[in-house]
This record gives structure tokens, C-alpha cells and sequence, in this order.
């Protein structure tokens, strides 16, 4: 089964597809400097595979390679962000700017 995660800048979020359904997403909000990210959902059908630990970590490389920084209001972002140091540095928990 083809798992691809995309950046779906029209709805703001990102998803994470399985055989091209969405599973699962990231919504976001887009300021000058910063994402934050505000939910992150995998739809029931698909719970326990993973996704969201995927999606996550695509949502937070794209932003930070964008040179965004990242504010974790979703709570599953805040955890994975505590679980993976290396994002930690690119966190900011100011929704301002």
C-alpha cells in the first residue's frame, strides 16, 4: 500500500495518503516566519499504523527546511517534538511573529 505524505497548502494541512485516501492530517496555520501547527488527526481505519508519527515528521523537515519555525500547539506535535531533540531548536512556543 503506497504511503505519501503532501503538503495540501490550499486547506493548510498536511496529509498523509494511503493508496492515495487521505488517513490522517496536520493542520496548520501559516504566519510570516512560523507554522503553527494546531491538529493533527489519523482517521480510525488507519489507527495504529504509525501515519501520524510520519506525517509529523514530514510536516516539521518541510518547515524547517523552508526556514520556518515551529509552534506546537497540538499536542502530538509538542510530544513528538520532546521524543525527537533534533526539532527542538527550530521550536518556539510564540504564536506572535
Amino acid at each position: 500500500m503506497p504511503i505519501e505524505v503532501v503538503d495540501n497548502s490550499t486547506e493548510c494541512r498536511f496529509e498523509i495518503l494511503v493508496d492515495g485516501k487521505v488517513a490522517g492530517f496536520a493542520d496548520y496555520r501559516l504566519l510570516p516566519t512560523k507554522v503553527v501547527f494546531t491538529h493533527t488527526e489519523v482517521l480510525p481505519a488507519y489507527e495504529g499504523q504509525g501515519l501520524a508519527s510520519r506525517l509529523v515528521e514530514y510536516a516539521l523537515r518541510t518547515s524547517v527546511d523552508t526556514g520556518l519555525r515551529i509552534v506546537p500547539l497540538c499536542p502530538y506535535v509538542a510530544r513528538y517534538i520532546e521524543r525527537h531533540p533534533e526539532f527542538k531548536e527550530y521550536s518556539d512556543p510564540s504564536v506572535a511573529g
